[in-house]
């Protein structure tokens, strides 16, 4: 792997769950911080874990719920914390 095909070091630690997923998240280089970060258009996102717009704990995913203090919440730093 070439130097230009490495992955982005986060700018930061991100208030989002890492299971959060959207378009604009897959094609960004770096961590979400707000929920510009998360959304397009389409304001589409779905949990990584369920593959579906509701998280394991049955409940809507979005910048506006999948934070610290949900029960499913993974933070982007648990493996290396």
């Amino acid at each position: 792997m070439s130097e230009n095909d490495s992955k982005p070091v986060p700018t930061g630690p991100s208030p989002y769950c890492a299971a959060l997923e959207s378009k604009k998240i897959l094609v960004s280089e770096g961590l979400p911080q707000v929920p510009g970060d998360v959304l397009d258009a389409s304001g589409h996102c779905w949990c990584a874990e369920t593959q579906q717009v509701l998280g394991s704990d049955r409940r809507l995913v979005g910048p506006e719920t999948c934070v610290k203090g949900r029960a499913c919440f993974h933070s982007p730093f648990e493996s290396i914390l």
